[in-house]
This record gives C-alpha cells, sequence and structure tokens, in this order.
C-alpha cells in the first residue's frame, strides 16, 4: 500500500473535495441549476409548512386554477398529468382533507365529481405565483435579456435534440451501447 505524503494527494477546492471536471458537460450544469432551484423552490415553498404548492399538489391546483371558468373531473386531471384513476383518487382524498380542494357531484350524473379551490387553496396559489415570479427575477437578474433568450433558445433546442430521439441507445451500466 502506497503511503501518501500530502504531496500525491490531490488538491481539494476551497470549501470542498476535489471532483472530476465536468464543468463543460451540459448534462452537469443542467443537474447543478435543478437542484439549486429546486433547494431555492423549497425555501419559499416550506414557509408555511405545507405542501400546496409542492410537486403534483401545485401542479394540480395551477390546472385547476387556471381552468376557473370550466367544469374540471378527476378523469381531467389524470389524462392531464397521465396518471392512474387509483393515483389521482388518493391525491384527492388528501387535498380535500387538507382542505384545498372540494368534490361535489353534478346534476346529471352522480357519479361524477367537479372538483373546485378552495379560498385556502386559491390564496396558497397565488403566493405561489409571487414566489415563482421573485425566483424567476433572482435567476435571470445577472443576464441581460439577449442572454436570457439566448438561453431559452438553447434549452428549446436540447429538449427538441432529446425529443427527436438524437440521444438513442445511451451506453448501458456495463459501458456497452444495444
Amino acid at each position: 500500500m502506497k503511503e501518501h505524503t500530502g504531496k500525491d494527494r490531490p488538491k481539494c477546492k476551497p470549501g470542498g473535495l476535489e471532483r472530476p471536471d465536468h464543468q463543460d458537460e451540459i448534462g452537469f450544469q443542467i443537474n447543478g441549476l435543478s437542484h439549486m432551484i429546486r433547494w431555492l423552490t423549497h425555501q419559499y415553498a416550506g414557509e408555511d409548512g405545507e405542501r400546496s404548492g409542492i410537486g403534483m399538489y401545485g401542479w394540480l391546483i395551477g390546472f385547476i386554477y387556471e381552468n376557473r371558468g370550466r367544469d374540471i373531473y378527476q378523469r381531467d386531471l389524470q389524462q392531464q398529468f397521465s396518471v392512474r384513476r387509483s393515483t389521482m383518487t388518493g391525491i384527492l382524498q388528501v387535498m380535500e382533507r387538507e382542505g384545498m380542494i372540494t368534490r361535489s357531484p353534478v346534476e346529471w350524473d352522480a357519479r361524477l365529481k367537479k372538483i373546485e379551490l378552495t379560498e385556502k387553496a386559491i390564496a396558497r396559489h397565488e403566493q405561489f405565483q409571487r414566489n415563482i415570479k421573485d425566483i424567476e427575477a433572482k435567476l435571470s437578474s445577472g443576464l441581460t435579456p439577449e442572454e436570457k433568450a439566448a438561453f431559452i433558445e438553447l434549452c428549446g433546442k436540447i429538449r427538441q435534440s432529446i425529443a427527436d430521439g438524437q440521444v438513442k441507445n445511451p451506453p448501458r451500466k456495463d459501458g456497452n451501447s444495444e
């Protein structure tokens, strides 16, 4: 076993351990930004200790809020979010228990339940939207309008490349491609 003298040890960056240098990799950068944005979002979302603005709850509330002018049923949410009936039933039961939604039968079919947001959910959604604007302002504060537009355009190109299947057959864990 080789004894380390200090000269042959990798040098640590200030404040942390040495990491392989992936700074020039798009995936590494996006993943790092994703973690930072998630952390920042949770700083806002956790203010009241509730989960109504986080994850599926936030998406559902947002969808219902944006479609207030039309009747929304469980099947609409299942289709919109590509989840099974049993999964959506469980989510809606929790949201109803937490006072975020009401479910009421419609006159023409008692099996159908119209889903509506409560005042509590509306207030939370509107606060969440203000929080998102704050976060967006922080994210773009160091960018010029041109840099922001270029970033958005580049993200669109990356999405399109993935959607077009240009990222095919990634290597498996054993290092082989199919």
